[in-house]
């Protein structure tokens, strides 16, 4: 039987048509009020940091002996040590820094010269009449010496009074590149006589000895010429010889040999003072070291903190290797960034946070006390 095609309609399900006049459904948040998200509405882990949720003073229920009682020393000499050790902390693992920037920290280091404030040890032994009567002990009887930077200040917050330990002194001569073996056992020796002096008298020298030991860092020549040098914190400044005219260049040879025997002369004449290599940086790293710490405190608006976010400030926001810090970074989330990348080591390669805070503490730059219930907090003076 044929088929056939009609446009006869086709029983079945059909689908219901939309009515035109229908309208979508309405939001049940329709009505409420719409707004941009603003600074205010961003949850605390993403305002800046220099903002701080609690802005109330800390409670001061007294004065905080945190630093001397947990500090593992007993007298001067343990305190020097300890001091001399704990300035700088170990590479991390993950550093966040190229093998030449790595060398570049470990070679400043290794320069810097073995000094210690006396304010610093006053902190860690917190007994001022005992340890001022100790230092005098030990300076005469040798085993230590007492350096004065000459413009440097010479109160509390100065940075000019160190002491060191004689044997570190006699090590640096010995090994030092700059010095031929006669000049090294002659100066040695001249450390046994003068004592506790820093004072050297010219004659104690020949001008070309006074140049190398100056040159080497290990003599000052005068309390004002410390105003110039940036590698070493004493370096003389000699005066330069003006170049001679051309119709008089028959006789160059023999004026610059008469200005080599002014200068000699000039710089024998002048007042030596005991100094160390690389003093100057060691001093300007830790004049600022202080600074930083002072402006970190600052950040709160009554110049007070606890101590943990203070510490927290001044290591910054760096990944660790704790179980939580290692899960997030295997889950690719963010666990901090890399220490190379923070101040603390870009510009003060490593140095420790109690150290610094050791180091304003006695320059009495800043005071601990008990908070009561955060731990001991920080107040800047």
């Amino acid at each position: 039987m044929p088929l056939r095609i009609t446009s006869a309609p086709i029983s079945g399900i059909q689908k219901n048509k939309k009515s035109t006049n229908s309208r979508p459904r309405a939001s049940p948040f329709a009505t409420h009020a719409r707004r941009k998200p603003s600074a205010q509405s961003l949850p605390s882990a993403l305002k800046p940091y220099h903002q701080d949720d609690d802005q109330a003073p800390l409670p001061d229920v007294g004065i905080s002996r945190y630093i001397p009682e947990t500090a593992p020393v007993t007298d001067v000499v343990q305190a020097l040590q300890c001091i001399r050790h704990s300035m700088f902390e170990d590479l991390p693992r993950r550093a966040g820094m190229n093998s030449a920037r790595i060398a570049e920290v470990l070679n400043f280091r290794r320069a810097l010269p073995p000094l210690v404030s006396v304010a610093h040890v006053h902190t860690l032994l917190d007994a001022p009449t005992r340890v001022e009567k100790e230092i005098v002990e030990l300076v005469h009887a040798g085993r230590v010496r007492r350096l004065i930077v000459p413009g440097r200040g010479s109160d509390a917050a100065g940075l000019g009074d160190c002491l060191v330990l004689t044997e570190e002194w006699e090590r640096l001569v010995s090994e030092s590149t700059a010095l031929e073996a006669p000049l090294k056992d002659k100066f040695l020796q001249l450390l046994e006589r003068v004592g506790n002096t820093s004072a050297i008298h010219s004659a104690a020298f020949s001008p070309a000895e006074s140049m190398a030991l100056v040159r080497a860092g290990f003599l000052v020549s005068s309390p004002s010429s410390a105003r110039g040098s940036s590698s070493l914190a004493s370096l003389p400044v000699f005066p330069t010889m003006s170049a001679a005219p051309a119709s008089a260049s028959r006789s160059g040879a023999s004026r610059s040999s008469d200005g080599d025997k002014t200068t000699h002369s000039q710089f024998h004449a002048a007042t030596l003072f005991l100094s160390l290599p690389n003093t100057g940086p060691y001093l300007r790293l830790l004049g600022a070291g202080r600074s930083h710490l002072l402006s970190l405190l600052q950040r709160s608006s009554s110049s007070e903190a606890p101590v943990y976010l203070l510490r927290d400030r001044w290591d910054g926001v760096v990944e660790t290797e704790k179980s939580f810090s290692v899960a997030k970074r295997t889950r690719g989330e963010f666990a901090g960034i890399l220490p190379g990348r923070t101040k603390k080591w870009k510009e003060f390669y490593g140095m420790t946070f109690r150290w610094v805070l050791e180091e304003a503490l006695g320059a009495g730059l800043i005071e601990t006390f008990d908070t009561g219930s955060v731990g001991p907090g920080v107040r800047g003076l």
